[in-house]
């Protein structure tokens, strides 16, 4: 990917305000369309000592790194994890107090399911600076590259982002509660639990007709969607590959009028 960005841009790319060493840069890669990088991002990646990526950032968002760059994969998927968190964590604080610009460079927005809040926790620790560089989340672009609004005035008025994965200390999510929201409901890393997500919101009052939605590889060439009501969702999931989001809720109906991209 060839991606040229704004003059203004060029003109700033350098900040003598801007610390330039022992730093760490939070970047949220977007959800894997390489044009949906912020200019910003792209700036630091090209400026980084340090890349540590994660499994999702596409290949052409790494291409814009320095060749001189160190670039550390430390990616994670379920059931398995490359490199424990605590050791990323490690990896972080050892580079900066190298005098290393490192981006610490995420598939989505770091901040919504990327567990950017305890890294940078980490770093706070150990008084190294950052600075935190927003993406686009996985349910804003992939939802807008299957033409599904997430709100919408004869629809929903609000929507609810939720993990997929078991809770910290096995705590549960609030079934009843958002079963009866009336929002948009966004799972993140939600395929293999599709069946379990589905009873519990049925079972917490959800008519089991509920429109949804299940998008693999949001905003990416090779993206798909599949629309089934709630009661079929975990039949659905399985003709499904990670990454996928499950989007439940009847702003879904709308995917066959506006679906721009496929």
């Amino acid at each position: 990917m060839q991606m040229t960005p704004p003059a203004a841009a060029r003109r700033t790319s350098f900040n003598p305000h801007t610390p330039s060493r022992g730093f760490v840069s939070l970047v949220g890669a977007g959800p894997g369309d390489p044009d949906l990088l912020t200019v910003k991002g792209f700036r630091v990646i090209q400026q980084a000592d340090v890349v540590v990526y994660d499994r999702l950032v596409s290949a052409d968002i790494l291409a814009l790194a320095s060749d001189k760059a160190e670039m550390i994969y430390v990616g994670k998927k379920l059931d398995y994890h490359c490199v424990p968190q605590a050791q990323i964590n490690q990896i972080l604080v050892d580079k900066a107090l190298e005098g290393k610009r490192v981006v610490r460079l995420k598939g989505g927005d770091s901040f919504i399911f990327g567990r950017g809040g305890e890294e940078l926790e980490t770093l706070v620790e150990q008084n190294i600076r950052f600075e935190v560089v927003p993406g686009i989340t996985a349910a804003a672009g992939a939802t807008a590259y299957a033409g599904i609004p997430l709100t919408h005035r004869d629809h929903a008025q609000a929507v609810q982002f939720i993990t997929g994965h078991v809770q910290k200390d096995g705590q549960e999510i609030d079934w009843s509660s958002v079963a009866q929201s009336n929002s948009t409901l966004v799972f993140y890393m939600g395929l293999k639990q599709s069946g379990y997500i589905a009873d519990k919101l049925i079972t917490h009052g959800l008519d089991e007709q509920m429109p949804c939605a299940i998008i693999e590889n949001g905003t990416r060439r090779e993206q798909r969607v599949f629309r089934c009501p709630l009661n079929q969702l975990a039949q659905i999931a399985q003709q499904a590959q990670s990454p996928a989001l499950i989007v439940v809720g009847s702003v879904t109906s709308l995917h066959e009028k506006l679906n721009w991209f496929e």
